[in-house]
C-alpha cells in the first residue's frame, strides 16, 4: 500500500502534457490570406518546440511559458487544396483542404446576420450555390466581460445544402469576388441581431472617447457579477410594475375570459416592444384588451389584424383560440370565425413568448385592430399585461447589456488572423444615438485596425466597407419632423473621411414595411464593387471590372449654387453622367426650404451634369435635402453604371438626436 500510495504522488507531481492545439478559426476546409504574412497560432506544453507545415514552407517556434506560440507563414499565391500540419512532442494536427485566397470578415447586426435561406429568391439560389471556392465561418453567439482567444464555429464548403445557412449579404459578395477575381473567398461571419456598435468596440476605445468612457465604468468584472446585476435589474422593473411576485400559469390563462377581472393588472401602451419596460427581458407575457361592440354591427366576416409579435403568439378571443403563429417578423391576420364576436362587451387575450430581442406586439405598419364589413375597431393604446415567466436568457449573454461583450467575445478571438477586410452592416440599433454615430463609428474602425496591427502591423489601415441604412418606416420620421435613421445615413456617409472605406447605399433596395430587406443580391454585388475599387487593382480584378470608367459608387452631393429661387447641384462619382430611371424623367426626394427652416417637396431635373431644384413656396432657397426621411424609398437619381446617389443634406441644423448619449 505504501507502494502505491508513493507511486501515485509521484505520478501527480508530474505536469500534464497539454494537447496541441489551435483556434477553432484553423480548421478543415479554411482559407489563408494571399499575398500577405499569415500569422498561425495556438497552444501546446510550455516552451514546446514545434514544426509547423504548409504549401512547402517550414517554420520551426517554439511555445512560450504560458504555452502560447505563434508563427508566421511567409505571404503566397492563391491556390490549394493544402494540408497545414502543427508537429510537436505531444501531438500533431493536420488541417485538411485549405485554400490560399481572400479572406473577409463580415460582421454588424441582423441584416448582415440575415441568411440566404431568408433571402429573396432562396430557393433558387440555394439550388444553384455551386461555389467550393468559398468557404463561411460562423461564429457562435457568446458575449464576454473579458477578452477571449477562441470562439466556436465551423468551416462549411459552399454547396447547395449548406450555403442556406450563409450570411446572405457575405455569400452574395463573396460570389460577386469569385467571378471577378477567380480566387478562393473565405468568409468570417461574426454578427449579432439588434446589437450597438459599442458592444463590439474594446474597453481601450471606449475609454479614449469622453462620452463613452462612463459606460466602461459600469462594466462587472466578471460574468457572474454581470449576470447578477442584470437579474437584479430585471426583477426591480418587474416589481415596480406588476408586484414582487411572479403569477401562476393558472392566473395569467384565466385572463382569457371575459368574466375575469384584470382590474389588478398594469397597463402598457401598443404596439411597442416591451424592452423599453422590463430590460432585455426573454420569456412569456399576457396580453388582454376588452372591448365593446355596437348592436348594429355587422359581426361576420371580422378580421383581427395585430401586426408583428415577437416572437410567437398565441391569441384568444372571448376565451376561443383563434390563432398562433411562430414567425416573429410575419403579420398576424385572423378571421374570426363567425358567432364568436357578440355586441357589448368582448376581450382578447394574448400568450406572446419571445426568445431573444424585443419581445411583444410590436406592430410595424400593419393594421392593429378590427376590421369587417361597415366595422373598424383600433385597438393602439393600453392593454392589460402581466408577465408570467422569465428566461434565464433575460439575465445571461445579451450583448447590449454592458459594452465591449461582442468585441471581447467575438472579435478579439479572430485577431490578429491575416485577412482582406472588413464588410460591415449596422445602425438600426444606433439610430436613436445617430449623432453620436458620427465619433463612435469611426471610433470602432479605428479600433479594429488598431488591434490588428498591434499583432501584425502589416493589417495596415484594412479596407472597411459597409451598408448605408436602407429604407424603412422607423417612426414615420421627416425632414418636418426629424429623422433618426437619415441622420444615422449621414453619419455613415461621414465616416468615408477615414482612409480605405466604402459605402453601398440601399435606399432604393430596402423595404418600408420591414426592416430586414429580403433583396441582399444587390447588397452584396455594391459591396463587391467598392471592394474592387478599395481593396483591388486593375490586374486582381482578371481584366474584369465593374465597367470601362471604373465606378463602384453612386453620385454624391459635392456643391450647391443659388440662382434666383434655384438650387443648381453638382456632384461626384457621376460616371459617364446623372440618371434616373423614371420614364417620365422626374426626380423624386428632393426638398428644399428658406432660413425658416421649413421644408416643401420640390420640383428636380437633371441637366447635363446638374440637378436643378425649384419649388414655387420657397422663393429664396438656402438648403436642400434628398432622401431626407426614415423611408426615403422614393428616391431615384443614379448615375448611368446604376448606382444610386447618396442621401444628404446641404445645411447643418440641429438634428433631433444630437445630445442623446450612450
Amino acid at each position: 500500500m505504501k507502494r502505491l500510495l508513493a507511486l501515485l504522488f509521484f505520478l501527480g507531481t508530474l505536469p500534464t502534457l497539454a494537447e496541441v492545439r489551435m483556434p477553432k478559426l484553423f480548421g478543415d476546409h479554411m482559407v489563408l490570406q494571399r499575398r500577405k504574412p499569415v500569422p498561425v497560432w495556438g497552444w501546446a506544453d510550455p516552451n514546446e518546440r514545434l514544426k509547423v507545415t504548409f504549401n512547402g514552407q517550414t517554420k520551426q517556434v517554439k511555445a512560450g511559458k504560458d504555452g502560447r506560440w505563434r508563427t508566421t507563414l511567409d505571404p503566397m499565391e492563391a491556390g490549394g487544396p493544402f494540408v497545414l500540419t502543427v508537429q510537436g512532442k505531444t501531438g500533431q494536427l493536420s488541417i485538411q483542404d485549405v485554400l490560399v485566397g481572400e479572406v473577409w470578415i463580415c460582421s454588424g447586426q441582423s441584416n448582415m446576420e440575415w441568411t440566404v435561406r431568408q433571402a429573396t429568391n432562396a430557393a433558387e439560389e440555394m439550388r444553384t450555390a455551386n461555389y467550393p471556392q468559398i468557404r463561411h465561418f460562423g461564429v457562435k453567439h457568446v458575449t464576454s466581460v473579458q477578452p477571449q482567444t477562441d470562439v466556436s464555429g465551423q468551416w462549411l464548403v459552399c454547396n447547395p445544402a449548406t450555403v442556406g445557412e450563409f450570411t446572405a449579404v457575405g455569400y452574395f459578395f463573396a460570389r460577386e469576388l469569385v467571378q471577378k477575381l477567380n480566387v478562393p473567398i473565405g468568409l468570417m461571419h461574426t454578427s449579432w441581431g439588434g446589437t450597438h456598435s459599442e458592444t463590439w468596440t474594446s474597453r481601450e476605445a471606449m475609454e479614449s472617447d469622453p462620452d463613452l468612457r462612463p459606460a466602461v465604468a459600469k462594466i462587472p468584472a466578471d460574468g457572474d457579477a454581470a449576470t447578477r446585476l442584470q437579474k437584479e435589474k430585471l426583477l426591480r422593473a418587474l416589481a415596480e410594475k406588476q408586484g414582487s411576485s411572479m403569477p401562476t400559469p393558472a392566473e395569467v390563462r384565466a385572463g382569457i375570459r371575459l368574466d375575469y377581472d384584470a382590474s389588478t393588472w398594469p397597463l402598457m401602451k401598443l404596439p411597442q416592444a416591451w424592452e423599453g419596460d422590463f430590460p432585455n427581458l426573454n420569456g412569456v407575457a399576457w396580453f388582454r384588451r376588452e372591448f365593446e361592440l355596437p348592436a348594429s354591427a355587422d359581426l361576420n366576416d371580422v378580421t383581427l389584424s395585430l401586426g408583428k409579435v415577437d416572437d410567437n403568439d398565441s391569441t384568444f378571443v372571448n376565451g376561443v383560440f383563434v390563432g398562433s403563429r411562430r414567425v416573429w417578423d410575419e403579420n398576424r391576420t385572423y378571421v374570426l370565425p363567425g358567432g364568436l364576436l357578440k355586441s357589448g362587451r368582448n376581450v382578447i387575450a394574448v400568450r406572446v413568448e419571445d426568445s431573444w430581442g424585443g419581445g411583444g406586439l410590436v406592430g410595424g405598419d400593419a393594421t392593429f385592430g378590427l376590421s369587417g364589413k361597415g366595422l373598424s375597431v383600433p385597438l393602439t393604446g393600453n392593454w392589460q399585461f402581466r408577465v408570467s415567466e422569465v428566461f434565464p436568457s433575460s439575465v445571461e449573454n445579451d450583448p447590449n447589456t454592458y459594452s465591449t461583450l461582442l468585441f471581447n467575445a467575438m472579435l478579439n478571438p479572430l485577431i490578429p488572423m491575416a485577412m482582406q477586410g472588413v464588410i460591415w452592416y449596422q445602425g438600426e440599433s444606433n439610430a436613436g444615438r445617430a449623432y453620436q454615430y458620427r465619433t463612435a463609428f469611426p471610433l470602432m474602425i479605428q479600433d479594429w485596425r488598431n488591434h490588428w496591427n498591434r499583432l501584425e502591423p502589416s493589417a495596415g489601415a484594412f479596407p472597411f466597407l459597409f451598408v448605408q441604412l436602407s429604407s424603412f418606416n422607423a417612426d414615420n420620421g421627416t425632414s418636418q419632423k426629424g429623422s433618426t435613421w437619415a441622420e444615422l445615413r449621414e453619419a455613415q456617409t461621414m465616416t468615408l473621411k477615414l482612409p480605405n472605406t466604402g459605402m453601398a447605399v440601399a435606399s432604393d433596395i430596402g423595404d418600408p414595411k420591414d426592416i430586414h430587406p429580403k433583396n441582399k443580391l444587390d447588397v452584396g454585388k455594391r459591396l463587391a464593387a467598392e471592394a474592387l475599387r478599395v481593396a483591388y487593382t486593375p490586374r486582381d480584378a482578371n481584366a474584369k471590372r465593374i465597367d470601362s470608367t471604373d465606378v463602384s459608387r453612386g453620385p454624391m452631393f459635392d456643391q450647391l449654387k443659388i440662382e434666383g429661387n434655384r438650387a443648381v447641384l453638382t456632384f461626384k462619382n457621376s460616371g459617364r453622367g446623372l440618371m434616373t430611371p423614371d420614364r417620365y424623367g422626374y426626380l423624386k426626394g428632393f426638398e428644399v426650404a428658406s432660413n425658416d427652416q421649413k421644408f416643401y417637396y420640390a420640383r428636380a431635373e437633371i441637366q447635363g451634369s446638374k440637378v436643378i431644384v425649384f419649388c414655387p413656396d420657397v422663393a429664396n432657397p438656402v438648403a436642400i435635402r434628398y432622401g431626407w426621411a426614415d423611408d426615403n424609398s422614393d428616391v431615384n437619381l443614379y448615375n448611368k453604371e446604376g448606382f444610386p446617389a447618396v442621401p444628404f443634406r446641404t445645411d447643418t441644423w440641429k438634428g433631433i438626436t444630437e445630445g442623446v448619449k450612450f
